[in-house]
């Protein structure tokens, strides 16, 4: 690709903003529930397909996605993804009932598969090396902010306007950003072949990271799904007090995301790192049933550690990936991630409702126990390279 151009501030905000537009219409459904479930008459457990329907979307296209951004460009596929939020968005705005709400769902998918592909690798064309994993933090954290957009702003938007009103707004602004993307960013670079890199991720390097982030992606779904109803359930929280333990999460996810991002100069022991210290996150939840109090510091924990865990292997996969396949690499590092995402809470809540939350706590610290144990041979790469 052409030589990074140090691209300014503006660039980093529609960066982060897609990746907010990428997954705002699952956080908006979770954020809508209740209305969704009272106006259309669909139950509980047709809302929960709709994290299937979306994750298991992005999971399956991902793969065709990273080839798709590599060969097409970045800054096509970047308005494409945009294009396809507002539609998805619209229907879901639009929708009479079940069926067309997980067509929605479903659709929204192909944004969420070409997210990671097509903003990786404008910052690998937009950016010096220096600045690459400061701004991949950045834009990572995009996800929380449409989490936080999704259940404050949009929200309280809905109990005026109504829920459907509240989508449409949102369904607008993503075709606003799209605009904006097509007039700021530059053209898409001739495409370039897989040229030698010093320090190419191998090929079981790629499926590793992978492997990593489907194990990483099983744990925080579960914790994203459960945290809430945990608190108000078994701890005996208020409502408004169980739904801050997520903003909480959300917050320390996007403060997390950014800082390792920023000190990730070989970020190849961090996720092993990240994932270990998730585990004691996971723990402190499961001791929350002793006493109520540690369900705060383990909600933080799993932002600062769980959920970071999965900016800093996006940086690990940019600073290693030849330019011809940095799309298809991140592709399969968020295939991994989209497909723990649509595992973990149907798994975590059939122990639960079988077993309670003790145990589903404890699967979620293995979960994240393993994914500490398969990136241990990444740490010794970094390693041997070093």
């Amino acid at each position: 690709m052409a030589g990074p151009r140090g691209a300014g501030p503006g660039v980093t905000v529609l960066l982060t903003a897609a990746m907010a537009f990428s997954m705002v219409q699952l956080f908006l459904i979770g954020a809508l529930g209740p209305r969704l479930v009272g106006e259309l008459g669909i139950s509980r457990t047709v809302l929960g397909l709709t994290t299937t329907a979306g994750f298991g979307t992005a999971a399956l296209l991902s793969p065709v996605a990273g080839r798709l951004v590599d060969r097409v460009g970045p800054r096509r596929c970047l308005v494409a993804l945009l294009l396809l939020a507002s539609v998805s968005l619209a229907l879901i705005g639009a929708a009479p009932g079940a069926v067309v709400l997980l067509a929605a769902v479903a659709l929204g998918g192909l944004a969420q598969a070409l997210a990671n592909p097509a903003t990786n690798k404008l910052i690998l064309a937009a950016f010096p090396a220096e600045r690459r994993g400061a701004v991949t933090g950045l834009k990572q954290s995009g996800v929380q902010a449409g989490a936080f957009v999704a259940g404050l702003p949009l929200s309280l938007l809905a109990a005026g306007v109504g829920w459907r009103g509240a989508v449409w707004t949102a369904a607008g602004a993503a075709a606003l950003a799209a605009a904006w993307a097509a007039c700021v960013l530059p053209p898409d670079p001739p495409r370039a072949g897989v040229g030698p890199c010093s320090t190419s991720l191998s090929r079981g390097a790629v499926g590793r990271l992978a492997g990593f982030s489907m194990l990483l992606g099983c744990g925080i779904a579960s914790v994203n799904t459960y945290l809430a109803l945990f608190g108000a359930q078994r701890l005996g929280l208020a409502p408004t007090a169980a739904a801050a333990l997520v903003a909480v999460l959300g917050v320390a996810g996007i403060v997390g995301r950014v800082g390792w991002s920023r000190t990730a100069g070989r970020p190849g022991a961090l996720p092993g790192l990240l994932a270990a210290g998730a585990v004691g996150a996971a723990l402190l939840l499961a001791l929350a049933l002793v006493l109520p109090s540690l369900v705060w510091p383990g909600a933080v924990a799993v932002g600062a550690f769980a959920v970071s865990a999965n900016a800093v292997s996006m940086v690990l996969v940019l600073q290693s990936a030849p330019p011809g396949r940095a799309g298809q690499d991140s592709a399969l590092v968020s295939a991994g991630f989209f497909a723990g995402f649509a595992v973990g809470p149907p798994l975590f809540g059939a122990l639960v409702s079988a077993c309670g939350y003790g145990p589903g706590w404890l699967l979620v610290a293995a979960e994240f126990a393993a994914a500490a144990a398969v990136a241990v041979p990444l740490r010794s790469r970094d390693r041997r390279e070093a």
